[in-house]
C-alpha cells in the first residue's frame, strides 16, 4: 500500500534544506506521496529510508523497457491520466505483426514497410517502433530461425509470442541481447514464463481472462522480483477492450492499486480483417491509453495518421515546439539568393521551408528565436519585434553570405516594416505573403 505524506516525511532528514527545489520536507513528502517527485532530489536521504521509500517514490505506473541500444523502446512511468495535469511522458509504441507461418514474401514485405515508413514533421523522427512475433505453428526452430531473420534485418524492439515456454525460450536464446518483450505468461505456463524472462533481465507480459486473473499473475511475477511487466487484458472486442483500459489505467494513477501498475498491450489486429476498421481501433488505444498496439500490416495510409495522432496526444501542450535558431540554406543558395526571416515556431518553420524547398528557388531562410510562437503570436507579444530582427541580423552572420542587403519579412508582420528599415540602415525591406502557400510565386518573382 502506498505510504501518505505524512509517513514519508517521517522519513526524511526533515532538514528543510531546499536542495530538492521544494520549500519544505513536508511539501517534498507530499509531493512524493502524489508521484509529483522523485525521490533522487533529495540528496540528504539515508539508504533506510531511500529503501523503504522506493515504492513511494515509483510512478504509478512502472516504466519497461523493450531493446536494446538504439532501437530501445521505453513505456510506462506514468502519473496522469490527463496530459493538461501534467503531460503524457510514453507514446503508445507501434508495432507490426510477424507469424511463421507467413511466406517470406509477406514476412519480408511487413519488414520493408517497417524500414521504409518513416517520416519527418516539425522536426520529429516519425515511425514504428517494434516487431511482434508470434509462433503459430508451434515449432520452436521455425520460430527462432524467424526470429533471427528479422533481428538482421530490422533495428528494432522485439516482442516474442508464444504460450509454449519451449518456444519462447528458443526465440530468447536468438535475440537475448536485444532484451525482447516475452509474450505471455497465463495461469498455466506463469512460473516457467517468470523463470524464462527472470533468468534473461526482459521484460514479460501476462494474459488472463479477467482482470482479477490478471492481478494474481502480476502479483506473482512481482514476487519472483520482475519489475517490467506488460498486461494484456485479453479482450478482443473494441468495447470490452476499452473498458479494461480505462479501468486499468484508473486503478493504477487513482487508486495506486500496484497490482494493475503497468503498462498495456492491445492488438487490434485480432479484433477485426479491415485495415481501416483495425487502424480506427488502434487510434482509439493511442487515445486512452495503451502503451502498445499490435498491427496486422504497416501500410502508408493507416501508419501515418497514428504517428500523427500520437505525436499530437503525447506533446507536451504547455511547451511550443521550436526549431533552432540561425540561417538555413535551401537549393544551395549563393551571394545573391534572397533571404527571408520567420519565427521558430517549428509548424511555421516546416511549412515555410517546405514550400521554400519545393520552390527549387535557391533561398536563404533565417528562423528568429521567438520562444516557439508563430510570427503573428510572436509579433503580438513583442518577440518580433524590429529591434529584435535588427541586431538578429547583424548578428547571425548571414552578412557574410551574401553581397545585397535585402530581407524579406511576412506579410502578417509588415507593420514593423518602417522600424526595420531604421533598425538596418541601408537595407532593403520588403513585404512577403501572408500564406506560406504564396511562397514559391513570391520568390521567383522576387528581385533582391
Amino acid at each position: 500500500m502506498a505510504l501518505t505524506g505524512i509517513e514519508i516525511y517521517k522519513m526524511l532528514p526533515q532538514t528543510n534544506c531546499k536542495d530538492c527545489g521544494v520549500p519544505t520536507c513536508l511539501a517534498f513528502a507530499m509531493k512524493l506521496a502524489a508521484g509529483q517527485a522523485k525521490l533522487d532530489a533529495c540528496p540528504h536521504v539515508s539508504a533506510e529510508a531511500r529503501e523503504k521509500l522506493s515504492s513511494a517514490s515509483a510512478p504509478p505506473v512502472m516504466p519497461v523497457s523493450i531493446g536494446s541500444g538504439n532501437s530501445v523502446f521505453k513505456t510506462g512511468g506514468d502519473t496522469v491520466l490527463f496530459r493538461h495535469e501534467k503531460t503524457f511522458v510514453s507514446p503508445t509504441g507501434i508495432a507490426v505483426l510477424i507469424t511463421d507461418k507467413m511466406s517470406d514474401t509477406d514476412v519480408g514485405k511487413r519488414l520493408k514497410n517497417y524500414k521504409d515508413l518513416q517520416y519527418e514533421r516539425v522536426g520529429l523522427h516519425l515511425k514504428a517502433d517494434l516487431v511482434a512475433i508470434k509462433s503459430e505453428s508451434g515449432d520452436a526452430s521455425s520460430f527462432e530461425k524467424l526470429v533471427n531473420t528479422v533481428k538482421g534485418e530490422v533495428d528494432a524492439g522485439l516482442i516474442l509470442m508464444s504460450d509454449k515456454v519451449d518456444v519462447l525460450t528458443a526465440g530468447v536464446k536468438a535475440c537475448s541481447d536485444k532484451k525482447p518483450l516475452i509474450y505471455v505468461a497465463t495461469k498455466e505456463n506463469a512460473d516457467a514464463v517468470g523463470n524464462l524472462a527472470k533468468a534473461n533481465k526482459c521484460p514479460v507480459a501476462v494474459k488472463g481472462s479477467n482482470l482479477d486473473e490478471i492481478i494474481e499473475l502480476t502479483t506473482m511475477l512481482a514476487g519472483m522480483g520482475l519489475k517490467e511487466i506488460i498486461i494484456d487484458a485479453g479482450s478482443r472486442t473494441m468495447r470490452k477492450a476499452f473498458e479494461d483500459q480505462v479501468i486499468i489505467r484508473r486503478a493504477a494513477i487513482k487508486k495506486s492499486f500496484k497490482q494493475l501498475g503497468f503498462p498495456t498491450i492491445a492488438f487490434p489486429c485480432e479484433m477485426t480483417n479491415d485495415l481501416m476498421e483495425e487502424t480506427l481501433i488502434a487510434s482509439t488505444f493511442i487515445a486512452k491509453y495503451g502503451s502498445i498496439v499490435v498491427l496486422s500490416d504497416l501500410e502508408g495510409e493507416s501508419l501515418f495518421p497514428l504517428l500523427v495522432q500520437r505525436m499530437n496526444i503525447f506533446t507536451d501542450p504547455q511547451r511550443p515546439m521550436a526549431t533552432e535558431k540561425g540561417i538555413y540554406p535551401f537549393n544551395n543558395p549563393d551571394e545573391n539568393s534572397p533571404v527571408l526571416i520567420t519565427s521558430n515556431f517549428s509548424l511555421t518553420y516546416f511549412i515555410v521551408s517546405g514550400e521554400i524547398e519545393g520552390s527549387r528557388v535557391p533561398t536563404w531562410l533565417l528562423v528568429l528565436d521567438t520562444e516557439g510562437l508563430s510570427v503573428l503570436t510572436a509579433w503580438a507579444a513583442g518577440k518580433f519585434a524590429a529591434d529584435l530582427i535588427g541586431a538578429f541580423v547583424k548578428k547571425c552572420g548571414i552578412m557574410d553570405k551574401i553581397k545585397h542587403k535585402s530581407l524579406v519579412i511576412p506579410g502578417f508582420a509588415a507593420s514593423i516594416s518602417g522600424e526595420l528599415e531604421e533598425e538596418l540602415a541601408g537595407w532593403k525591406i520588403t513585404i512577403g505573403p501572408r500564406e506560406a502557400q504564396h511562397i514559391p510565386g513570391f520568390i521567383k518573382e522576387y528581385k533582391v
